[in-house]
């Protein structure tokens, strides 16, 4: 970290604010080699927790420096390694929950951009979503009176975000630990004003864990360290091998599962299969559906929508 950022750091540290100016000259300071170090990433954090009134430029600042360095610290570059997992939720969670929405746009920010991240990333976000919405307290809230139990338009959004992120459960699908999840919010906002966004995002989130395609499972950061570390190797000749393995059996083998239309096939054949709501799935569903003893009007629109798929 250079002095400049340093100074900077403290100064607004001691002020309790930081100025346009100020961003701007950290931004070039924490920027100047390229990357983020862990110095520059903590002082970050530090300015965050001691201004009082965090203005729009200086969230979006720490959004965009701190998932930078989370996921792009380590390589290979793209991946969240549980070191930098338990570090980021070691400083959002200094209380037991978020501060602002500066924090919670971070863990969404992360979520979207990286390739994989690990498990305890993952449920943490989720959890601080889901416990706003019970409670009524917390990021998504932007002052005046709380009311526990409502999913505003802005909470049903940061949710399809976090679900649906990249590296969420499952890539671009929904799991069945966020399905439920998705059922509890439902449940205790029921009566309540809700925004239009999250009916439709109960009845798709939830309908795409029953039907849903989500392909292979995420490629790990072990096995992307693998394959970086082989394409990087000068001495790995591609064409020499795909050459020997010509003449070999497993040619004839590559040949059947690249053949005419062979791959797209087993594609398509593992998307309509998925798409089939199995017997465990429905007896998930009916057991979710029973448990208050009634059909609400986001389970009618659920089963509306899987009748029509």
């Amino acid at each position: 970290m250079s002095m400049h950022f340093r100074d900077l750091a403290q100064q607004a540290a001691a002020d309790g604010a930081i100025t346009p100016d100020e961003i701007l000259a950290l931004r070039r300071a924490g920027w100047s080699d390229g990357r983020i170090e862990p110095e520059e990433a903590e002082a970050i954090f530090a300015i965050n927790n001691a201004v009082a009134d965090a203005t729009p430029e200086w969230a979006d600042f720490f959004v965009q420096a701190l998932s930078e360095y989370v996921i792009n610290a380590a390589e290979p570059r793209g991946y969240v390694t549980e070191a930098q997992g338990e570090w980021l939720i070691a400083h959002l969670d200094r209380d037991g929950r978020l501060e602002s929405m500066a924090e919670l746009e971070l863990l969404a920010k992360v979520l979207d951009k990286a390739m994989n991240a690990p498990e305890r990333l993952k449920s943490y976000a989720i959890q601080q979503i889901e416990r706003t919405v019970l409670t009524g307290e917390g990021p998504t809230r932007g002052g005046g009176s709380l009311e526990a139990g409502r999913v505003t338009e802005a909470e049903a959004r940061l949710l399809r975000r976090v679900i649906f992120a990249q590296a969420g459960d499952r890539p671009a699908a929904v799991s069945r630990s966020e399905a439920e999840m998705l059922f509890r919010i439902k449940d205790a906002a029921l009566a309540a004003d809700n925004a239009p966004e999250w009916k439709r995002l109960f009845v798709q989130g939830v309908g795409n864990y029953l039907q849903g395609f989500g392909g292979a499972d995420p490629l790990t950061r072990e096995r992307a360290a693998e394959l970086e570390a082989f394409m990087n190797d000068s001495a790995v000749r591609i064409g020499g091998f795909f050459g020997r393995m010509a003449g070999s059996a497993m040619n004839g083998r590559l040949a059947k599962g690249f053949g005419r239309n062979g791959a797209a096939h087993d594609v398509f054949a593992e998307a309509a299969a998925a798409r089939e709501v199995t017997g465990e799935e429905k007896g998930w569903l009916q057991s979710r559906i029973d448990a208050d003893g009634q059909l609400d009007e986001y389970e009618q629109a659920l089963l509306e929508f899987l009748a029509a798929e």
